[in-house]
């Protein structure tokens, strides 16, 4: 095995520490939030353990999605299963906005309009809470960051899951924060509006960050070509070939995080042989594969180019299969 061929089960394995890391982190918050909130009577500290357990509960779609992502091609998916990366990731940010943004808003809501009163001691206690919470989510999200800008295989934030344990654990310092702000001014001042607005801010930040997640998510689900880089790589390949004329068409799609189309319809310069065709398809496919790691699936349309005037030999056409 290459250090190319590699480079993908180090980085799968690096996302699935990170995603655990934040599980870990959240489920411990989950309770401490909660005990808190129901301690201080705070409606900001509520949608903040509602906000932990939609983190919870996506990091588990996030583990299902690097899980079963791999698994090998069969004859009813010969493409494989890379797409359920961007699947279970788009479920997460659903769990999101559901979950979160709106138990949130539904917890302002209920700020507003309650009469109870509140416990400064539970109030304090949750201050504290918060205040750990704070540092477990900064953790973890200073090691999803290292991880976006040290690890090259991990191809930054285009991969679905790491690009939502980044969004949940930045989201969360920026709620947790806001929580801070509403449960201390509350204290401060005796007026609920400002934790209500907390909640609502929160709530409003899950659903805008859920929202971006989603439509990026989508955008690898119905079928996103490759990254403008390995195109030009393809390209170049193509361009280097002696026994291609012209390039007519040339397509990617992205099938999963190591896993690309490649399809091309090209024309070779007149003259060949007929036996000749499957050679040159199988070398030029086999450069692209050196050139492209994760281009494992390739497709050449090729046609003859033209015979100069006068000659009597018809152009050939022959589609060589894909890798």
């Amino acid at each position: 095995m290459t250090q190319k061929d590699s480079e993908p089960k180090n980085s799968d394995r690096k996302t699935r520490i990170t995603v655990l890391v934040a599980l870990a982190a959240n489920l411990v918050i989950v309770v401490a939030k909660a005990v808190g909130g129901l301690l201080a009577g705070s409606p900001a500290l509520l949608s903040e353990a509602a906000h932990s357990v939609a983190d919870s509960l996506n990091e588990v779609f996030l583990l299902a999605a690097l899980k079963r992502s791999k698994k090998p091609a069969d004859k009813q998916h010969p493409f494989g299963y890379g797409k359920e990366r961007f699947f279970w990731s788009l479920l997460a940010a659903v769990g999101i906005f559901v979950m979160g943004g709106c138990f949130s808003f539904f917890q302002g809501y209920e700020a507003l309009t309650s009469t109870s009163e509140e416990s400064h001691s539970g109030y304090a206690v949750g201050l504290v809470v918060l205040a750990v919470a704070l540092l477990a989510e900064a953790s973890s999200l200073i090691r999803a960051v290292h991880q976006v800008r040290k690890d090259p295989g991990s191809q930054g934030v285009k991969d679905p899951a790491l690009r939502t344990v980044v969004a949940e654990d930045g989201t969360a310092v920026v709620g947790v924060s806001f929580a801070i702000v509403g449960m201390a001014m509350h204290m401060a001042t005796g007026s609920a509006l400002w934790e209500a607005g907390a909640s609502f801010a929160i709530g409003a930040l899950l659903m805008v960050i859920a929202f971006r997640l989603g439509a990026d998510t989508r955008a690898q689900l119905i079928g996103e070509a490759a990254d403008p880089r390995t195109r030009e790589r393809v390209e170049a390949v193509l361009e280097k070939q002696s026994e291609i004329h012209n390039v007519d068409m040339l397509l990617t799609m992205q099938l999963g995080m190591d896993s690309t189309l490649v399809a091309a319809r090209v024309d070779l310069v007149p003259g060949l042989e007929s036996e000749q065709l499957e050679l040159v398809s199988e070398r030029i496919k086999a450069s692209i594969k050196e050139a492209v790691p994760e281009a494992d699936q390739i497709f050449l349309d090729i046609t003859e180019a033209p015979v100069p005037k006068g000659a009597t030999e018809a152009p050939a056409t022959k589609t060589a299969a894909g890798q």
